[in-house]
């Protein structure tokens, strides 16, 4: 049991409360569908989707750069369609970590990185500003995990010590940063493992 009361919980979204926005997985399915050079693809998107994800380009830009920088036989419009419809929620987490901010009347904030129409369609979809109280993400603060400058952030604007937050994170580089800075961090592997590494911390909804 933790001597210092948990105020804060920080949370991931992608791998975590919902499915990753634009992963590896979802652009192979994406380039099945639309026909697409995967390899190609990969390139152009780890060129530039860095930028996106700082909040830098738009996704319009993103997608110049990865998809339609020649004649397509598929819209935008069906892209997006289909980029959008990817993700999908982790109801178990959800709503357990809804029942942990109720019980124990936490703070919950997102430190995230997507980029700035994924991160509002999900939000929106999954009604997500009803969870967290506000949103540490990369294409709101021009920063990205792994960069340690925006765990300090995070930290300033919920005004709290390292020793009151859990950091729930499914990236093992991000969970070794946060860490580094002092914040006890969780690595997310699964719904039953997360509830029990909370369980171990004192914090149950039994």
């Amino acid at each position: 049991m933790r001597k210092q009361k948990v105020t804060t919980l920080f949370l991931d979204i992608g791998g975590v409360l919902l499915t990753n926005g634009w992963d590896h997985g979802s652009r192979v399915a994406a380039a099945e569908k639309f026909g697409l050079p995967v390899e190609e693809m990969n390139r152009r998107h780890g060129q530039t989707f860095g930028t996106y994800e700082e909040g830098k380009i738009t996704l319009e830009e993103y997608l110049d750069r990865a998809v339609f920088f020649k004649e397509r036989p598929f819209t935008r419009d069906e892209f997006k369609a289909f980029m959008f419809a990817r993700s999908q929620p982790y109801p178990e987490m959800l709503e357990f970590f809804r029942g942990l901010k109720k019980r124990y009347r936490l703070r919950t904030v997102a430190v995230s990185n997507e980029g700035r129409e994924l991160t509002v369609y999900r939000n929106e979809k999954f009604g997500l500003p009803g969870l967290l109280n506000f949103f540490v993400s990369s294409c709101f603060v021009r920063m990205r995990k792994p960069d340690p400058d925006i765990y300090r952030l995070a930290l300033d604007l919920a005004q709290v010590r390292t020793s009151e937050v859990i950091y729930v994170e499914n990236t093992e580089m991000f969970v070794d940063v946060a860490r580094g800075l002092g914040i006890p961090t969780i690595f997310h592997a699964g719904f039953e493992a997360t509830v029990e590494a909370f369980r171990e911390l004192g914090l149950t909804l039994d």
